[in-house]
């Protein structure tokens, strides 16, 4: 698994059950809500500055999820995309790399074709267990409550630039 992780120079996230709880939270207005985990941004950027990129892959569309990968900076967004396959295939094209070089998160069947193609599939302990066993590594952490940030740990440790990164925070 850590030669997986090793390997990442994209780690693609599907939202709902992975970057949030899954929940789907409206207003009176109608306007949905979602929770996105701090630590979990955190770990996004880290992972970033290390020259990891990252990308949102995901079936749904939110006006939420524009201002949070925005806040992010994350590099490639794909919203919509009821083919992931499709979608996958067009961002290692616009990204640069190949499938070898892809991690990707994902929480539930939509996800596994993907995560089937991906060199380090990861999903998130709730997942269906089909999902489960299709994946490379599932974290301790469920979505929305800091699995992100596991991963990004995970990968930056695999990696060997999480001491560097941590010893910034250490001085």
């Amino acid at each position: 698994m850590q030669e997986k992780a090793r390997a990442v120079r994209l780690m693609i996230f599907d939202v709902d059950g992975v970057m949030t709880d899954g929940g789907l939270y409206y207003n009176d207005a109608g306007e949905e809500m979602k929770a996105f985990n701090s630590l979990d941004g955190h770990g996004l950027r880290m992972l970033q500055q290390t020259g990891v990129k990252l990308a949102i892959i995901t079936g749904r569309k939110s006006k939420l999820l524009e201002h949070r990968t925005s806040n992010l900076g994350i590099d490639f967004v794909y919203q919509g995309a009821h083919d992931k396959l499709a979608t996958f295939a067009e961002l290692l094209d616009a990204a640069g790399v190949t499938a070898d070089e892809c991690g990707y998160m994902g929480d539930d069947v939509i996800d596994l074709p993907v995560m089937r193609r991906a060199a380090f599939a990861v999903a998130v302990p709730d997942s269906p267990e089909i999902v489960l066993q299709n994946a490379h590594y599932v974290t301790g952490r469920a979505g929305g409550r800091g699995a992100v940030r596991e991963v990004c740990d995970l990968i930056m440790q695999a990696q060997g630039t999480y001491d560097g990164l941590m010893a910034h925070y250490l001085r």
